[in-house]
């Protein structure tokens, strides 16, 4: 049985049992070759019981008449599909917004994590815990513990908890306690290594909500299925709008890929939607200081599954580095590395500069202040040859009110006010 998600008088599935595909994920728990389950003994249990039993649950009517009224009673779903009618003049082309930023907490982060606290209840799980990068995905978890009243324990960056402060705050308000990764980078890579050392010390009672299309399987394909609502609404909302489900071309910012994977999902077998992901360049592509795995990685593994990775010659990771926290990470999902393996989705990569603009720009011409993070697929809008008879969605994966202080700290001079 498919989910009911009612937009406009029409109801797309939403948890649909994939059709087999080159897109889908097979038996094993791989996209092509990438994919898999590269777990240590102690958590062999827990991803078998989520691997023989995901899919199961997620079927259940029940499952989905919750998940279902708290995407809508909680969420606040659907999100609009906003034509930003000044960015659509200035680059010669329709331009809609997915406006998941005014989803509750700020994010898409929220979609994933009332999935997966539903489930862990089903599964009996007593304890939550997340890793947070840029913090949305560390406040959805903390918020959907406190709404379902069970422990939560969010592992974060200590480089990512100065950075993000207010989402900090935030998380502590809702309950959780936030333990500070202190070993690498002190960013989102070692926030999930101390988070998977968690759970291997707690496989009992613990369920880890993965906030992204990573890790071992069936987490990649369960993320990816939670937020596919994004892709779902959008082709409902444009058939409203336009006539038509299909867009031109879909954008989306990407470090691990959870906004990216839901934009894309229920397009995947569309080839004339252009599927267009954006990496972080951060200084550059070769400065040494980047996130550009497409660009600059190779096949490893990291954290559970295998996929494309930066590293060394000898298999050491390397550290990435953007301006944005969320896509500080040296991987990608492996359907992302599948997708870009085979063509079917573009990879692009913007740098902390260019994100910056492309934010200043959005809160000039439209008054709407993005994430940092999904600013860097609005800074690719001036690289794609668009006609005014292009279709083209940008998901708005979040907010900018975290990233306040940095945009001060870079506001250009013009639009400062003298004392």
């Amino acid at each position: 049985m498919s989910i009911e998600y009612r937009v406009g008088g029409i109801a797309p599935s939403i948890l649909r049992l994939a059709k087999p595909g080159q897109y889908q994920v097979d038996e094993k728990g791989y996209y092509g070759q990438f994919g898999g389950a590269f777990i240590p003994e102690m958590l062999y249990r827990n991803v078998a019981e989520l691997r023989e039993k995901y899919l199961t649950i997620m079927q259940e009517p029940e499952f989905q008449r919750e998940f279902t009224q708290l995407l809508r009673d909680y969420v606040g779903r659907p999100s609009p599909l906003y034509l930003a009618r000044r960015l659509s003049e200035k680059y010669g082309a329709q331009i809609f917004l997915k406006r998941e930023d005014l989803n509750h907490t700020g994010a898409h982060k929220i979609n994933n994590t009332i999935g997966q606290i539903l489930l862990a209840q089903r599964l009996g799980k007593k304890r939550i815990i997340a890793e947070t990068g840029a913090g949305q995905h560390g406040v959805a978890t903390a918020t959907v513990c406190a709404l379902m009243g069970m422990e939560c324990v969010v592992y974060m960056g200590e480089l990512d908890m100065q950075r993000q402060a207010p989402n900090v705050a935030r998380m502590r308000m809702l309950g959780a306690q936030v333990i500070p990764a202190m070993s690498g980078s002190r960013t989102l890579k070692d926030a999930t290594n101390e988070a998977i050392r968690d759970w291997v010390n707690h496989p009992e009672d613990t369920h880890y909500i993965i906030g992204s299309v990573v890790g071992p399987h069936p987490y990649p394909d369960m993320v990816a299925r939670f937020q596919s609502v994004i892709s779902a609404e959008i082709r409902q909302q444009l058939l409203e709008k336009t006539g038509s489900e299909l867009p031109t071309h879909v954008l989306a910012c990407v470090g691990g890929g959870s906004n990216a994977a839901g934009a894309f999902y229920h397009f995947l077998d569309h080839i004339s939607v252009q599927l267009i992901a954006v990496e972080a360049a951060g200084e550059g592509i070769n400065s040494g200081r980047s996130a550009a795995t497409t660009v600059l990685g190779r096949p490893g593994v990291i954290h559970g599954s295998k996929t494309l990775l930066m590293q060394t010659d000898d298999g050491q990771i390397i550290e990435p580095y953007s301006l944005s926290a969320g896509l500080d990470y040296p991987g990608i999902g492996p359907l992302h590395a599948h997708l870009h393996q085979t063509g079917r989705a573009t990879y692009l990569q913007a740098t902390d500069q260019e994100a910056l603009d492309a934010a200043f720009e959005l809160t000039q011409l439209e008054g709407i202040i993005p994430a940092l993070e999904s600013a860097h697929a609005l800074a690719k809008l001036k690289d794609l040859e668009l006609k005014p008879e292009h279709v083209v969605v940008v998901c708005l994966s979040g907010r900018g009110d975290k990233d306040m202080d940095t945009y001060l700290r870079y506001l250009p001079k013009e639009f400062r006010t003298e004392i």
